[in-house]
């Protein structure tokens, strides 16, 4: 309930930046104005017009200063700016903060999933022609497999339901599903396919990476009213209470798992050594994870992850294993017969 008063708050306060550096260029322009005709041009009230002076006072330049800090003069209901701290013309982006937004823009307008690409296209080229970029020699390309991208845009776009075959790293198989569309997002540079999933009955994020192969089907996506959009502003990984909880103990080398990977616990350990506990999709996941790390690091619990990783690791190097080759007696050697001439003739030959 308090996300979107959340929002609200943030773009309230975003307005009320973008018209405080704004501010004070136009009260030069205008010594004296009187406050209520100043509140009409800027559209706000009297009220909230003595608020931003207010906030202004205490502005400034490093030191923050009483001789660093915006300062006015009130003269009855007007007011005048007696020194502007450096602020006396409207924010002007540099030319490369200019290409900065040209080539977020332009990333942003090749995202599949982005709601409003008309606004977002708007905003670029109003950016592109005050910063005179208009044709700038700017390529723009998403991560991974630009095709695959686009035919799954273009099957998610169409509105059908898909039939598709799916790789599931967490439980290492892979299966089919109908799946019904919501959307197409990038999260974290990959492509993810939003959809109903009929197979799990629920709302389910899937790569698209590991989508093999897909099939639009004829018939139109049915996605139910209990299908709800997760809310990916953390990440499409959230980890929460019911899932197992693994701990690690990693050494100096390791210690980049903390950084990748949300931790519930880090705590420090004997000499080099940390104690981390972080959350899991399944211990499955777990066991492939701690194998694929280095020598430095131990399983501490849950005793199942030790155990699973423990067999697996102890199976692989049994597969290794060269098995030591078993002797084989030699033959006993057989003094050749002698020929009346005195020749050598080869035993058990027939005559």
């Amino acid at each position: 309930m308090t996300r979107p008063a959340a929002r609200n708050g943030s773009r309230a306060s975003a307005d009320r930046l973008a018209r405080l550096l704004n501010l004070v260029p136009y009260l030069l322009a205008r010594p004296g104005i009187e406050i209520a005709e100043a509140a009409g041009d800027l559209g706000v009230t009297e009220r909230q017009l003595r608020e931003d002076l207010e906030l202004l006072w205490v502005c400034g330049l490093p030191g923050y200063g009483p001789g660093d800090l915006i300062d006015m003069a009130f003269d009855g209901d007007r007011v005048t700016i007696t020194y502007d701290a450096g602020i006396d013309r409207p924010l002007r982006l540099t030319p490369d903060e200019a290409l900065a937004l040209v080539v977020a823009l332009r990333m942003l307008a090749e995202t599949p999933g982005v709601a409003n690409r008309e606004a977002v296209e708007r905003a670029l080229a109003k950016i592109e022609d005050a910063g005179d970029l208009v044709g700038a020699p700017v390529a723009v390309r998403l991560p991974g497999d630009t095709r695959r991208v686009e035919a799954l845009r273009a099957a998610v776009e169409g509105g059908k339901a898909l039939r598709i075959t799916y790789y599931t790293a967490a439980r290492d198989e892979t299966t089919e599903r109908v799946i019904d569309p919501l959307r197409m997002l990038m999260v974290g540079g990959r492509a993810y396919v939003e959809a109903w999933c009929r197979r799990a009955e629920a709302v389910r994020l899937f790569r698209g990476d590991r989508i093999d192969a897909i099939t639009e089907l004829g018939e139109p996506a049915a996605v139910p009213p209990q299908a709800v959009p997760h809310d990916l502003t953390e990440g499409v990984f959230r980890p929460s209470a019911d899932l197992p909880l693994i701990t690690l103990r990693i050494g100096r080398g390791e210690r980049w798992i903390t950084e990748y990977y949300p931790c519930e616990r880090v705590e420090a350990g004997d000499g080099d050594q940390w104690l981390v506990s972080l959350r899991v999709t399944d211990l499955g996941w777990a066991r492939r994870f701690v194998l694929g790390l280095g020598p430095e690091v131990t399983v501490v619990a849950p005793v199942e992850l030790a155990e699973q990783v423990r067999a697996t690791a102890a199976a692989a190097l049994d597969a290794y294993a060269v098995p030591t080759p078993t002797a084989v007696p030699r033959p006993a050697e057989v003094e050749p017969e002698r020929t009346p001439s005195g020749d050598p003739a080869v035993a058990g030959r027939t005559q």
